[in-house]
């Protein structure tokens, strides 16, 4: 069920639907036989306003773990493209042929980790994950064998290097999985459907006036919108532009 987390519009629209029906369950029980007496409302009042509180405290906590984890993605990408640049010029101290074979594949290595971040779809994201490990591979023998051939201070700064480059990718990629956990994700959804449960079954007076507890269903589902968006890395509309990486595949052009 929670699969629909990588899919925040799909999620946002399924707790709408859930919500509605918890407020009108709430409604429905009210006028069929649990309804509140007036000393009793005053109670009931506090109840739900503890519930709603709740609510908030849990959204808040989850808005500022999914803002965290954007935060660490970007410095992540960050982080890359000055791992690569810094490789990019270190292979001069290499010879000149090894040299040039570094550059080539650190090239065709970047524009993989472009496509990483803008690619949105798990089929391609799996055929970039393949050929960026062949890639990784590639790059590692391109400098192995000149260090094992020449093992001085030099060259070992662009093994160094090469080891940096690499790490960067997994760095990357294990805060693309550092998500929201589950269990997060359905005690806000519990809570929230015991909220909506709770505000309906509140209501008193006309139809009219209970479709005013339609607001909080759309208020709750918006907000799990926001923070589903931010915590999905490769899919919504609040995403990690490479716009380090861009900006560096740029300069390899000019030069």
């Amino acid at each position: 069920m929670f699969e629909a987390r990588n899919f925040p519009f799909t999620l946002s629209a399924l707790c709408f639907i859930a919500l509605v029906i918890s407020v009108r369950v709430g409604i429905y029980s009210r006028k069929w036989q649990w309804a509140l007496k007036e000393n009793e409302r005053e109670d009931f009042g506090i109840i739900l306003a503890a519930s709603l509180t709740l609510l908030g405290l849990i959204m808040g906590f989850s808005f500022s773990m999914a803002s965290a984890r954007y935060d660490q993605r970007k410095n992540y990408e960050e982080a890359e493209a000055n791992a690569i640049g810094t490789e990019y010029l270190r292979a001069d101290l290499l010879p000149s042929a090894d040299a040039a074979r570094v550059r080539g594949l650190l090239k065709q290595y970047l524009q993989q980790r472009v496509l990483f971040y803008q690619a949105s779809d798990n089929r391609q994201l799996q055929e970039i994950a393949t050929y960026t490990a062949r890639l990784q591979d590639d790059l590692w023998v391109a400098v192995r064998v000149p260090a094992s051939a020449t093992p001085t201070p030099i060259v070992a700064l662009v093994l160094a290097g090469m080891n940096d480059v690499l790490n960067s990718e997994g760095y990357t990629q294990a805060a693309w999985w550092n998500r929201i956990p589950t269990a997060a994700w359905a005690l806000m959804l519990a809570i929230a459907i015991c909220c909506n449960l709770l505000l309906g079954y509140s209501s008193h007076g006309s139809e009219r006036r209970a479709i005013m507890f339609m607001v909080l269903p759309l208020l709750v589902s918006t907000a799990f919108l926001l923070i589903a968006d931010i915590d999905t890395p490769s899919g919504g509309v609040i995403r990690v532009r490479p716009q380090n990486l861009i900006r560096l595949v740029e300069s390899f052009h000019q030069k």
